[in-house]
């Protein structure tokens, strides 16, 4: 009888174990952030990482502060002819509209990076989308075109500002890959940090005004380019619709 009392017991703790595990599996189908269960509560999950046997990455640059390395980035891009996509925050796009002009010019896709670039896991609903309506006005207003995606500040996010994004028909969009560019980093040790790190469907996240975003860039770029990734904007690399994302971030095609 002992021996039964154990192994019932055992069997119990097996199926809530499995249950667990099967919570953490759900997703959305076809939304913009995946939906994971922890007991009682569930937790939204952004895009990180696309699953794709193609060998193609995307590049992405934050803007926030700073202009003056811009014209450089878009000069590289152009020369090894590859797009990116720039995340913008409204106050860069209020001082710098001629950048925001010269980056769409150029065939990059640009993206919303807030307006203040605030903490927004700390506002409410309706500050939130003044956030993201007000960016998403000043950057239609230079380019005349939709904003598809968005990247939190500091890549800060809870449920309340990801359902608030896929209501506005945003993309949220993380990174699995960061340069750490902005701690100042040498060309050679950015560049290290994407070697290591990229695979298939990666999101590389950079600066526009990072210390040595140019020469990192180049060198990234050549190293991308001798492994035979195609390098595309996010926009390209992501799937528009018929897809999960599973409790890591990554985006499956159904």
């Amino acid at each position: 009888m002992p021996f039964c009392v154990i192994k019932s017991r055992t069997i119990k703790i097996f199926l809530a174990m499995l249950a667990v595990v099967i919570l953490l599996c759900i997703s959305f189908e076809g939304g913009a952030c995946a939906q994971v269960w922890f007991g009682n509560s569930s937790r939204l999950v952004p895009i990180y990482r696309v699953d794709t046997e193609e060998k193609q990455v995307a590049i992405s640059f934050d803007a926030a502060w700073g202009a003056d390395k811009t014209q450089q980035i878009l000069d590289v891009l152009k020369e090894y002819e590859v797009t990116a996509t720039f995340f913008l925050v409204g106050f860069w796009v209020d001082k710098y509209p001629d950048m925001v002009k010269a980056i769409d010019e150029a065939g990059m896709e640009i993206g919303t990076h807030s307006n203040t670039h605030p903490d927004m896991v700390k506002l409410d609903k309706s500050t939130i989308l003044s956030e993201l309506e007000t960016s998403i006005s000043k950057i239609k207003d230079i380019t005349g075109k939709e904003v598809t995606v968005f990247r939190a500040p500091y890549g800060s996010y809870n449920n309340t500002l990801l359902k608030t994004t896929e209501e506005l028909g945003l993309k949220t969009i993380q990174w699995d890959v960061d340069s750490l560019d902005w701690k100042g980093l040498s060309a050679a040790q950015v560049t290290d940090r994407v070697m290591k790190n990229t695979q298939n469907g990666s999101i590389i996240l950079m600066h526009n005004n990072a210390d040595n975003v140019v020469e990192s860039l180049r060198l990234t770029l050549d190293w991308l380019k001798m492994k035979g990734y195609k390098i595309t904007s996010v926009g390209e690399l992501v799937y528009g619709e018929d897809y999960t994302i599973d409790s890591n971030g990554v985006q499956h095609k159904k």
